[in-house]
């Protein structure tokens, strides 16, 4: 059961009266500001521990640094200003460094509060250049720097900025708040029939859920499992609200789900801006920025003008005396500029040097503005641009910069709502009049670093409340799936979604026969498990020595014997006729994921990955290793079981899972799916 708001604050409301609802939104606002902090807290203590520890050296072995940098102007554009850093001697060391990462810079102590972060945009074998949104100073101009990469701290200011919007909030954003915070329900959709369908292949479910959602008031929910059309169904809500002639905003946690928003959206021929630092899209879809958009209007280029006047000026200001404090000896501006008009000097400060101040003063007031004509120029320039759109899509957090910060929507669209925490969602809905948010809070919720965070309730998503509280009113599940052989869907289809699933026909009984699969000369067990009739495998070490070990310093786990037998099936299944795209192995575990990528780097396609960075894709055969094997029947965070819906539901036509059915059965789901697959025919034991 979703915690209730109440429940998550230490101290529980007490019972309000219908006249004092700003009680109720201020522990809340408040309750959630204190999660912010804590998780952005152990952000940054993470950064800075392995700072702490490791050299700068290290740090530069590992590539999470760069030393002996120089930096050198590279002038501005809508990213901030640029500056290109490069190293004596040429090429750089190999880096983790990349476009879209943020760095901080530093000069002695990588450690230092105020150190300037920039953004990566451009890097080469010999140079990264990056952006930095405020005037950086002036050592970065020098060398001997140090690029570190760094936490973006702006998320988490964006996520507190919108808590004091909302609760300071009136109108639609009121009424969305105090559904938000408990005070009111939503109300039922009225659902809407569709005369013209974009996508005509929408299933009933999938269909049922746009109409609905296109009657919501307020708040609506799409619930997609699985291999369900989620964001095909996405896709068609937001098409049916612009043929409505609404405007709409469309987000989602990450860069790369943005990006499949806008691909898909833009091959509709939907007239879509992609909001966001160019560094971080897909260089397919730069052509859709708003960096690249924003060129197309005339008042953009008279803005670069003005940026371009202005930079001429700052390289006449470089051979005059800068009016630092110990040239100008405590003379103000104005006593500076009065006696330069008097050829007199003061304070043993030559007229000379006085005159080149004076015209240094000058000239700054000239740079000022320039520049501030070129900002209102780009603003306007923006403005035209997002007021152009029917769609503007961008991440949760880059709806908190200032380039929306006066813009409103009629509907807000966040796809992946189970993927973002609850105050990440509030910085796109303080932009809204209503809300779709689409996602399945049976799966994997958004990772909290912070574990006083995560108790207290950061890891439940908004999605999950509401649908926790107003299932019946405000949510549609997609019925239909379109991945899984049947038999892979329905032991997850029975424990997470009240058996609501159906297999669509044409994956109902797929199988890797389809695939021209064909077994060489195996062993009996090998055979039986690639039997392509039995599409769920459970392999059994129960009997085997396959214990789990933790390396030294590690709080990750391992199985040497399960990795074995994965790297046996992996070369089976190639020696079948799979390509390695065609495979993916996940497992719970990071050390497990290393351990079998050694076993098997010398497939280029095959992906090795953990269950929780798998969540969202899908293989013809997925393998799978859960690792747990010890004495106790300890299944560590096995006990998640919706990191067990996940694994189970990344394969189209094949399933094996390899366990030790004494360990992982401890655990009665667990259990469950072993005699799932033994009433199946699908036991093997090693």
């Amino acid at each position: 059961m979703t915690p209730k708001i109440s429940e998550m604050i230490e101290e529980p409301p007490d019972p309000l009266s219908p006249g004092e609802p700003s009680k109720q939104i201020r522990q809340y606002t408040n309750h959630y500001k204190e999660l912010v902090e804590l998780e952005r807290q152990e952000e940054m203590a993470a950064h800075e521990r392995e700072m702490e520890q490791l050299s700068g050296g290290e740090r530069e072995e590992k590539g999470r640094a760069l030393l002996k940098m120089r930096g050198k102007g590279a002038g501005e554009d809508l990213a901030g200003e640029l500056i290109k850093f490069t190293r004596k001697g040429g090429k750089l060391p190999d880096t983790e460094i990349s476009v879209g990462d943020l760095i901080m810079i530093s000069k002695k102590d990588p450690l230092r509060d105020d150190n300037p972060t920039g953004t990566v945009i451009q890097k080469t074998n010999y140079s990264i250049t990056a952006a930095f949104d405020e005037n950086p100073p002036g050592f970065i101009y020098g060398k001997g720097l140090r690029l570190d990469l760094f936490v973006n701290d702006i998320t988490f200011q964006r996520m507190q900025a919108a808590l004091d919007t909302l609760e300071a909030a009136d109108g639609a954003l009121a009424d969305l708040r105090d559904i938000i915070v408990g005070n009111t329900s939503p109300e039922s959709p009225e659902r809407r029939e569709v005369n013209h369908w974009y996508n005509s292949n929408l299933n009933s479910s999938q269909r049922e859920a746009v109409e609905e959602a296109l009657g919501a008031k307020d708040f609506f929910l799409v619930h997609g499992p699985p291999g369900t059309g989620k964001t095909t169904t996405v896709i068609e809500i937001i098409q049916q609200h612009v043929a409505q002639g609404k405007q709409v905003l469309a987000t989602a946690d990450s860069n790369t789900a943005v990006d499949n928003l806008v691909e898909f959206l833009v091959s509709q021929g939907v007239h879509t801006v992609r909001a966001g630092h160019p560094a971080r899209v897909t260089r397919t879809l730069h052509d859709h920025t708003l960096d690249s958009l924003v060129q197309g209007e005339g008042d953009y280029w008279k803005a670069k003008n003005f940026r371009d006047k202005a930079m001429e000026v700052k390289e006449e200001q470089q051979d005059l005396a800068f009016p630092s404090g110990k040239n100008r000896r405590g003379l103000s501006d104005g006593r500076i500029k009065k006696l330069a008009r008097q050829g007199k000097g003061s304070r043993g400060i030559s007229p000379g040097k006085i005159r080149s101040m004076a015209e240094w003063l000058v000239k700054q007031e000239k740079i000022a503005d320039y520049f501030d004509r070129a900002q209102q120029l780009e603003d306007r320039a923006v403005e035209a641009v997002l007021d152009k759109a029917e769609v503007v899509c961008t991440t949760n957090a880059t709806a908190g910069s200032e380039l929306l910060e006066e813009k409103q929507f009629d509907v807000l669209v966040i796809d992946e709502a189970t993927q973002a925490t609850e105050p990440s969602c509030l910085i796109p809905i303080t932009h809204a009049k209503q809300v779709v948010m689409a996602g399945d809070h049976k799966q994997l919720p958004p990772t909290i670093l912070s574990r006083e965070a995560e108790e207290r309730g950061l890891s439940t998503t908004l999605f999950e409340r509401l649908a926790d509280r107003h299932e019946d009113e405000i949510l549609s599940m997609l019925r239909y799936q379109y991945r899984m052989h049947e038999d892979i869907m329905e032991f997850s289809g029975s424990q997470f979604y009240n058996g609501a699933l159906e297999a669509a026909p044409e994956v109902r009984r797929h199988t890797l026969d389809d695939l021209n699969f064909e077994l060489p000369d195996v062993e009996s067990s090998s055979r039986k498990v690639f039997d392509p009739e039995k599409p769920v495998v459970f392999l059994d070490t129960r009997n085997t020595d396959a214990r789990e070990y933790s390396r030294s310093g590690s709080t990750s786990r391992e199985n040497k014997s399960e990795a074995d037998y994965v790297e046996q099936l992996t070369e089976n299944a190639l020696q079948a006729g799979l390509s390695p795209g065609q495979i993916a192995v996940i497992t719970p575990y990071n050390d497990q994921v290393d351990r079998i990528s050694r076993n098997l780097q010398q497939w280029e396609n095959l992906e090795i990955d953990s269950v929780d960075g798998f969540q969202g894709r899908e293989k013809e055969l997925v393998i799978i290793s859960l690792v747990r094997s010890n004495p106790h029947d300890n299944v560590g965070f096995l006990s998640d079981l919706r990191r067990l819906n996940v694994a189970l539901t990344r394969a189209k036509r094949k399933l094996i899972v390899i366990g030790d059915s004494d360990t992982v059965g401890a655990e009665q789901t667990y259990q469950d799916f072993i005699e799932y697959a033994s009433a199946r025919g699908c036991y093997v034991r090693v």
